[in-house]
């Protein structure tokens, strides 16, 4: 009797496709005909009105894909309807171009279905040009060190709250690796209240004049949703906005970001920080901060934000519950269709606390947990409190991803 041996494969990218077939001697010309058809990507799109829904089913299924819509479609008793698509790269090729001889503007959805591919399988492209850092961050992930000149920050609030206090702190995060430090003047904690902007500016300013005058090639983001900080902060040195509210809090902030040419990251949130855990609730968790990531990016671009100065954050306890916070960093990898370097705050976080019972000063192990879930899941810059040893564990979670069979 022959023994024969069965083991499931993990094929994540074209690229192992080929690594496999090659193993086990498949024809070059059949390497090139299948590496597209062992990749299977899912999309969620919609709305749509239910004749649309009906020819994009139809289409998908003439590929030889599946497309899951609202029961009643077929029927129209059903006036509009997501779809889920299920295909593989070469299927949803052919669909997209089927899409384009259709009409309700199905071919704007076959535009973007292309980007969202193309940005799934591009192993390089997602530049990253600021100060001193050069990287490519679909090679090598980033740490942004967290410097909080405030006196009742969660975590380390009035430690660093005096200019010097602030500037031996930020030495020893650049010491341990930190490639980008964010100075924050006003605590964004669940039930914080607000600072005034005058406050805030005395707190960063001469903490961000500092750094530069002292590390000329390092990133500087100021953490602000205030234009006036912004702008201040800006012109004290600073590169990166660090907006909680993703332009939503302040109109003015997107046009500062485009007259400066400042990169800004995007943050979701839900509600205020002062009421923000007060029972969030969604109907759809992703489909709204998607929707949110949407109308921002936007309003960015027609402020005059190039693409390649965003970045995006989907706010981890900001607004969330325990549950959706589990579920973001689980499915990170529904926000990468945007193209655009995803940021990731989880350090010391009070969910952290629900789950293991920790006080916030005895969180780095659980910390680093998160870490390596959002890197591995797609994340590309992580903000966080503990620098060396978030260093130490981003070398190798960013070796293991990065390994190629």
């Amino acid at each position: 009797m022959r023994n024969y041996h069965v083991r499931l494969l993990d094929i994540k990218t074209s690229r192992d496709a080929v690594a496999l077939m090659q193993q086990i001697g498949t024809d070059i010309h059949g390497v090139s005909l299948m590496k597209n058809k062992m990749v299977h990507y899912n999309f969620r799109v919609g709305p749509l009105p239910a004749a649309a829904a009906n020819i994009i089913k139809q289409e998908m299924l003439a590929v030889g894909g599946e497309a899951a819509v609202t029961r009643g479609v077929i029927n129209c008793s059903a006036d509009n309807s997501d779809a889920i698509l299920s295909a593989s790269r070469k299927q949803f090729r052919k669909f997209c171009q089927k899409l384009r001889a259709q009409p309700f503007s199905l071919a704007q959805m076959a535009d973007r279905l292309e980007a969202a591919l193309r940005n799934q399988e591009k192993n390089s492209g997602l530049p990253f040009l600021c100060r001193g850092i050069e990287v490519d961050l679909k090679q090598q992930s980033l740490i942004m060190g967290i410097l909080n000149v405030t006196p009742d920050s969660f975590s380390d609030g009035n430690r660093f709250f005096k200019l010097e206090e602030a500037l031996i702190q930020a030495r020893r995060l650049i010491l341990e690796g930190a490639d980008i430090l964010d100075i924050g003047g006003e605590s964004t904690r669940p039930g914080a209240a607000r600072v005034g902007e005058d406050e805030e500016l005395n707190r960063v300013i001469p903490v961000i004049k500092a750094l530069r005058s002292e590390f000329p090639d390092l990133p500087i983001s100021i953490d602000t949703y205030k234009s006036r900080v912004a702008i201040a902060a800006l012109n004290a040195g600073a590169d990166i906005i660090n907006d909680i509210s993703a332009f939503n809090f302040d109109p003015n902030m997107a046009k500062v970001a485009a007259s400066t040419e400042a990169y800004a990251c995007l943050m979701h949130i839900q509600g205020t920080p002062n009421a923000m855990q007060k029972d969030p609730t969604y109907s759809d968790l992703f489909a709204e901060i998607c929707h949110s990531f949407e109308n921002s990016i936007n309003l960015a671009i027609k402020s005059g934000i190039k693409m390649e100065k965003l970045l995006i954050d989907p706010g981890i306890g900001f607004g969330k519950t325990l549950e959706h916070n589990l579920l973001l960093l689980k499915h990170l990898k529904d926000f990468t269709g945007f193209g655009l370097p995803l940021l990731i705050g989880t350090s010391r976080k009070s969910f952290i606390g629900k789950l293991t019972g920790d006080p916030v000063d005895q969180r780095l192990f659980a910390s680093l947990a998160t870490v390596a879930q959002a890197l591995t899941n797609g994340a590309n810059i992580v903000r966080v409190h503990d620098v060396a040893a978030t260093k130490q564990a981003l070398t190798v979670i960013d070796a293991i991803n990065h390994a190629q069979r």
